[in-house]
């Protein structure tokens, strides 16, 4: 639809003409900064109130009119005195004589010779031969006297405009808000049947070309990967689209004819979409009754294949000549007789309101092309008479219900009622019979569908219209009906559907209905309504998927609970919470308890999650709980009885322990408002749930463990000192020795917390007592991990710090490694422990084995370190120790460093109380640095022939320098210089080949 405001465009008009059925007129463009004025002509023809073709000299290509066209067409419309009409050229020729005609004829020929005359004479040839065609036909044709009454009339449409911009649009993918522009499209087509426009159907038509030429549809089906999400939205809308079309109540049978042979030939093509994007037929055919079969569990390939368009095949089947369909929708006062009204009846109930007993999607689909082929008034009462349908059917399910309640409650079982989902349904029925009914209360303000600064469109406004029926005050409006209606349907229990796409448009029509829910301000005419359902919803059993008892599969009730607890709470909060702990549950995550348990017959016990590959949306219903969860805590801040009976259902019905460390967030930061004092009942509920994630995983994998341990120990200080003293004493059930040691007890001694919780003396000894024995039990437990942390955590007590240091030498031993031993020998020498750091590291030394090629090695400065310690205590440390080395270090160029720096200074430096140093410098050639020179020379012997063994030419110069450092050490002993001679011979005599390596070797060694 075009809209133009002509002062806003200040456009001018002149020679204007209405000539018949013709109306022309120049239309100039003013001078914009950047634009010249400019000057159009257009011509417009028109047929009983219809504009049938337009041209414009603008040259604009696009499916709608060009801003010419509909300014002439509001000028001729705002200004009609300012067009003079004129009769039909062709009357106004036949009024003239002879001569007249002449005239006119050389004069129109004069003003336009350059561009008529070729034609003129043409003509003048043909009328002049009596055997042209021109000849044989009667008369001539009049542009400006409009059709035949007979002729087929319909507005001006530009099929090729369609074509190109729909081919476009399609070309982009999506991207550049091409999807935006095809559903203003659709939205154009639907407009079009509203106005009962023939181009309507013509249009879609022309659309639906196009979407089946789409290259992707081939390549998508070859690669074997489904239609990408928008695209899957834009066919959905086609395929109801079409539905909508042929269930036009006054369409005619050669119509209905030629569209289902188009419909047929466009689903038997191989690239059509399938209707549910993954399988064949998941749902039943559209002219089924409401009764479901078990085909549900049948093999998929066995299924008839449904696609897109198969509904709207389906639909052409169906008709409205039934006299009873007739009666609803042609009048709001038919009701059975009075006297009529005792016993069953499929056509009326109790009230004598008339019923329609039609496979509920079909039923609305009826509704939705009445609403869209202009019938509003129609389309309400079929909707009411569906409502009643649903409600008496709703009343009997209960019925039913009450008589097997006590087997369903013992088995803790049901099937499925429903194979078929409302929400979520390719026909939108839930959704199509809400706007129905909304749109008869809206109330069309002034500026009301003005944008805001935002950019946002402001929220309907809605007002109670009294339901049109026959019976005496009935106190209903259609918008009451609107919320029961949507309340019905969202709760109605229902497999999940087979599919991703399937599952995924489930969540999303569910969102969009509570958004349209959301709109609706709620009266008390409007909470009497919610009420009533939601006890209705609670009290259904199978039918209704916030009954005691629902299948495994079955939908889950979250995101619509949601909705429901946050509408209610403010008017019934009971109702409110009974409602959303109902709807907690997550069957699919959880098994039936034992047979045998009688007195929990329906409780369910929850397993670790098995990921049903299934359930592609799996994951944002759990998200959904965990919301449904988060704003029950919420509400419940300060109530301690419905928070712990909030968290007995989160303990109970959720699984995953990220949402639930969520949850646990979620309720601390609630708890603890920047701007006032904490909530100790939430506070606890937080702790609560932080301990239940802790224990969750414990045993397993989680990359957010240690962010987990740190917030626990931050919500327990919150807490008080009472909460930290638990985790320190439960400590095992919670953390890993390593957790508990280094981030939890490390943690709650730290001066950041003793400050935060203003502790006194007592309380901070009890606190460090636990931390203590925390420490030694994970010392105990995990010597390797956490012997340094409980060393720490020990330091101010005698008594533990002496058991922490026993329990790592007992440990040393056995399942200790060499890099915890030197890491906790250097910290007993930083704590001035030497004698214990040097015992630690002679520990350390046993396990080590350096290889003659392990010069980097990164123990190596630890070995270093040991040594240094040793020499700085005395000989008899060192003595101790240069066996040790010699047996676990063969690296020559390490164990040259080693005897180099003990040979720098005298031992004892670091002068041990009771011990006497003689500060003199110790000698190679005596114990214990002989056994480390040997050792050492040694090693450089090795060391050189495992060298040559595979040494290369660019090597040879290193290996020289490497001999000039095994020179260095073999000096140090008395007769070093002949070992060091005899050994230069030996390599000459056993690598004589090496010719150019031992001609290097004479010329540095001789």
């Amino acid at each position: 639809m075009v809209l133009l405001d002509l002062q806003t465009l200040a456009m001018g008009f002149k020679d204007r003409f209405w000539l018949g059925f013709h109306l022309s007129g120049t239309v100039t463009e003013p001078a914009t900064a950047t634009e010249p004025e400019m000057t159009y002509k257009v011509a417009i023809s028109f047929d009983r109130c219809k504009i049938t073709s337009v041209t414009c000299g603008c040259g604009n290509k696009d499916i709608f009119y060009c801003a010419h066209v509909v300014a002439l067409s509001l000028y001729r419309i705002r200004k009609p005195d300012q067009v003079k009409l004129r009769l039909p050229i062709s009357e106004t020729l036949f009024q003239m004589n002879r001569d007249q005609l002449q005239k006119f004829v050389q004069y129109l020929i004069t003003a336009h010779h350059t561009e008529v005359l070729p034609t003129a004479q043409k003509l003048a040839d043909e009328i002049l031969s009596s055997n042209s065609e021109i000849n044989q036909v009667h008369g001539a044709p009049d542009p400006t006297a409009g059709a035949s009454i007979d002729d087929e009339n319909c507005w001006h449409l530009d099929e090729e405009q369609v074509r190109e911009q729909v081919k476009l649009f399609l070309s982009q993918g999506g991207y550049y808000g091409s999807g935006k522009q095809l559903n203003s499209m659709f939205a154009k087509v639907r407009e079009m049947l509203r106005m009962r426009d023939s181009n309507g159907a013509r249009m879609l038509t022309l659309i639906t070309e196009q979407f089946m030429a789409d290259p992707r549809l081939s390549l998508w089906r070859q690669q074997g990967t489904g239609i990408t999400e928008k695209c899957r939205q834009l066919w959905d809308e086609l395929g109801a689209l079409w539905v909508c079309v042929v269930l036009n109540p006054h369409c005619k049978l050669e119509e209905k004819s030629c569209w289902l042979r188009q419909l047929r030939k466009w689903g038997e093509m191989d690239v059509c979409p399938l209707e549910d994007g993954n399988y064949g037929n998941e749902l039943p055919n559209i002219t089924n009754a409401l009764t479901q079969s078990s085909s549900h569990s049948q093999d998929s390939l066995a299924r008839p294949r449904r696609t897109v368009f198969t509904r709207a095949i389906e639909g052409c089947d169906l008709h409205w000549q039934d006299s009873h369909l007739q009666r609803i929708i042609s009048s709001d006062f038919y009701m059975s007789p009075s006297y009529q009204r005792e016993g069953e009846s499929l056509l009326f109930n109790s009230q004598g309101q008339p019923l329609w007993l039609e496979h509920v999607p079909t039923a609305c689909a009826r509704v939705d092309a009445l609403r869209s082929h202009g019938y509003p008034r129609e389309a309400l009462r079929l909707t009411v008479a569906i409502i009643n349908t649903l409600r008496l059917q709703q009343q009997r399910q209960l019925e039913i219900y009450k008589h097997q309640k006590k087997e369903l409650l013992q088995r803790g079982a049901t099937t499925i009622t429903n194979l078929e989902g409302w929400v979520g349904h390719p026909l939108n029925p839930i959704g199509c019979l809400f706007l129905t009914l909304t749109e008869a209360c809206r109330l069309e303000e002034e500026n009301c569908l003005e944008i805001s600064d935002t950019g946002d469109s402001k929220p309907p406004v809605y007002q109670h219209v009294p339901v049109a029926t026959g019976s005496q005050d009935s106190g209903e409006s259609y918008l009451s009906l609107a919320l029961e209606v949507a309340l019905m349907g969202m709760g109605q229990q229902r497999v999940m559907p087979e599919g991703l796409y399937a599952q995924d448009k489930v969540c999303r029509n569910e969102e969009q209905i509570i958004a349209r829910l959301q709109d609706l301000e709620l009266d008390p005419v409007l909470v009497q309504t919610l009420r009533k359902q939601c006890i209705l919803l609670l009290e259904g059993g199978p039918f209704s998927g916030l009954g005691e008892v629902i299948h495994r599969e079955s939908v889950p009730m979250h995101t619509f609970a949601k909705y429901l607890f946050s509408a209610l709470l403010p008017h019934d909060a009971d109702l409110a919470y009974k409602l959303a702990l109902r709807a907690m549950r997550l069957p699919v995550l959880e098994t039936t308890a034992p047979s045998g348990d009688v007195t929990h017959p329906h409780h369910l016990v929850s397993v670790v999650p098995s990921r049903y590959p299934r359930w592609f949306t799996l994951g944002h219903l759990e998200s959904q709980q965990c919301e449904l969860a988060s704003t029950m805590l919420t509400a419940a801040k300060g109530d301690m009885l419905r928070l712990r009976t909030v968290l007995e259902a989160i303990q109970k019905n959720i699984h995953s322990s990220s949402l639930i460390f969520k949850l646990a967030q979620d309720a601390f930061k609630i708890a603890t408002p920047a701007d006032s004092n904490s909530d100790t009942t939430l506070l606890n509920v937080a702790l609560e749930l932080g301990l239940q994630v802790m224990r969750m995983t414990l045993s397993t994998l989680n990359w957010r463990r240690r962010e987990m341990v740190r917030w626990l120990v931050t919500c327990a200080t919150e807490v008080g000192v009472r909460a930290l003293v638990s985790i320190l004493q439960s400590w095992y059930s919670l953390f890993t020795p390593t957790e508990a040691t280094s981030i939890v007890a490390a943690t709650v001694m730290s001066h950041n917390t003793i400050l935060r919780l203003s502790l006194d003396y007592p309380q901070r000894e009890e606190l460090a007592s636990c931390a203590r024995t925390l420490a030694l039990q994970c010392a105990m437990k995990d010597p390797q991990n956490c012997a340094l942390s409980a060393l720490t955590l020990c330091e101010k007590d005698h008594i533990a710090f002496e058991t922490a240091y026993q329990i790592v030498i007992d440990a040393a031993s056995t399942g200790m490694t060499y890099t915890q031993l030197f890491t906790i020998a250097r910290y007993m020498e930083h704590r001035g422990y030497p004698l214990r750091a040097f015992k630690l590291a002679s520990l350390a030394m046993t396990h080590l084995n350096l290889a003659y090629n392990q010069d980097t090695h990164p123990a190596i400065n630890d070995v270093l370190w040991a040594c240094a310690l040793s020499h700085s205590l005395g000989k008899n440390e060192l003595a101790a120790i240069i066996p040790l080395v010699v047996k676990s270090v063969h690296c020559a160029t390490v164990l040259s460093d080693i005897l180099r720096r003990c040979t720098m200074t005298a031992p004892g430096l670091a002068g041990i109380p009771g011990r006497r140093n003689s500060g003199k410098l110790m000698s190679t050639d005596k114990a214990p640095l002989r056994q480390l020179l040997d050792a050492t020379i040694s090693a450089y012997i090795n060391t050189t022939h495992s060298r040559l063994t595979h040494i290369s030419p660019r090597h040879y110069g290193e290996f020289i320098e490497f001999l000039s450092k095994a020179r260095e050490t073999f000096l140090l002993a008395q007769d070093g210089h002949i070992q060091f001679a005899q050994f230069i011979d030996n390599l000459k005599q056993i690598y004589k080949g090496k010719k150019k390596l031992m001609l290097l070797v004479r010329e540095r060694f001789g």
